[in-house]
């Protein structure tokens, strides 16, 4: 629970996660969370099953994509780290992402009729939130200036999560 609460901060920009060191067991505990709550919230979305492979394709983006850049600048033994980190985080904004998806539900049923501004705004909010910490942490962990840890952490948004969706909209 210590080191859960400790890769949690990092949603908060406290904590530096190069100092994390997860055992195997979390780290792969953090991969089945996300598949579990992205097969929520893409259920929730769309057809389950389109969602379920959505979900799937924007894992093996994530690990290609973080194994690729590590490799890239020659610090691949982080590997297990850096994926921990970003997969906590990246949980996090899901849960959230489907209290969003229960609360438009909500609006739905009541007929409110600024749900589409609320459900919007909170979306947008939700996705900034999560490239400003992948930014944090790719900033911990390459000594990034802000403005390249911005542009590596929307690259790797356009990456983990549009190209599965392209994928899936062919």
């Amino acid at each position: 629970m210590k080191l859960l609460l400790q890769y949690l901060a990092l949603c908060f920009f406290r904590n530096d996660p190069t100092e994390l060191i997860p055992p195997n067991s979390f780290m792969w505990k953090t991969v089945g969370f996300y598949l579990v709550s992205g097969c929520i919230v893409e259920g929730l979305i769309a057809d389950p099953a389109d969602g379920s492979l959505e979900v799937l394709l924007r894992t093996i983006m994530a690990f290609s994509t973080i194994a690729t850049l590590l490799l890239l600048t020659k610090k691949s033994l982080y590997f297990k780290q850096l994926f921990t980190s970003i997969f906590v985080c990246e949980n996090f904004i899901m849960t959230l992402a489907i209290a969003a998806e229960a609360l438009d539900h909500i609006m739905v049923m009541r007929h409110e009729i600024y749900r589409e501004e609320i459900s919007t705004t909170l979306g947008i909010f939700l996705v900034i939130w999560y490239i400003a910490i992948v930014s944090y942490i790719f900033r911990k962990f390459f000594s990034y200036r802000l403005s390249e840890s911005v542009v590596f952490a929307f690259s790797y948004f356009v990456l983990t999560y549009g190209i599965p969706m392209l994928f899936m909209d062919i």
